[in-house]
């Protein structure tokens, strides 16, 4: 049964070693999760960070728990942009500086994406975070919408087209990535304004678990 990640041993309960072993662990799995996703096995994991996978196992006992670690800063550092846009006075650059920093955050880690979409129903405050970061971002659309600033027709669907569209610009060097996201998110913002609109196809069906969905055959 995967552990609560309240049960992982503390590190500051730790000797010299296991803190440096679970920080070589921590560092190992953010490496192999951005370059491979979340699926990468736990004993390559474990090869990456020169430990022994009984070692892993002592300080993450399931997959679960390594995972909402090595990414709870990165959601809270989410969760935080969101609460940043709406404590902003302007909606819609507080709309616009919230998919920036987003997709910065997308591009440098695309392990990150999927940590996101991933359900960790035993990890309570992983999913609370999670939870009050998709409703902030609710808030800051009708906000920059009832600002008359961004298009009415825009759709939540739209930020997963974003992400999506975001993904595959973001290739290559962490440069060309870097500065392919930017372009395309400043093209992107260009569109979402309420000003000189034409009408869109309806938005599809998309939410942000699509981002990761089997393609059509």
């Amino acid at each position: 049964m995967p552990a609560h990640p309240s049960q992982i041993e503390p590190a500051g309960a730790m000797r010299a070693d296991a803190r440096h072993n679970r920080a070589r662990i921590l560092d190992a799995a953010r490496e192999a999760f951005a370059a491979r996703g979340l699926d990468v096995p736990m004993a390559a994991v474990a090869r990456r960070a020169g430990v022994g996978v009984a070692t892993l196992y002592r300080r993450f006992p399931s997959r679960e728990s390594l995972i909402t670690e090595v990414f709870g800063d990165e959601l809270a550092a989410c969760a935080s942009v969101v609460d940043e846009a709406l404590a902003d006075p302007d909606p819609w650059r507080g709309f616009c500086a919230a998919i920036e920093k987003v997709c910065a955050m997308q591009v440098a880690d695309r392990g990150f994406t999927d940590a996101f979409l991933t359900a960790f129903p035993d990890a309570i405050d992983y999913e609370r975070t999670r939870a009050r970061a998709e409703q902030g971002f609710a808030e800051v659309v009708r906000r920059a919408k009832a600002a008359g600033r961004l298009r009415a027709d825009f759709d939540l669907a739209d930020l997963t087209l974003l992400l999506k569209a975001n993904c595959g610009a973001a290739t290559g060097t962490a440069e060309v990535a870097g500065a392919a996201s930017r372009r395309l998110v400043a093209y992107l913002l260009q569109s979402f304004r309420a000003e000189h609109t034409e009408p869109l196809p309806p938005a599809p069906p998309l939410t942000l678990g699509h981002l990761h969905a089997p393609a059509a055959r």
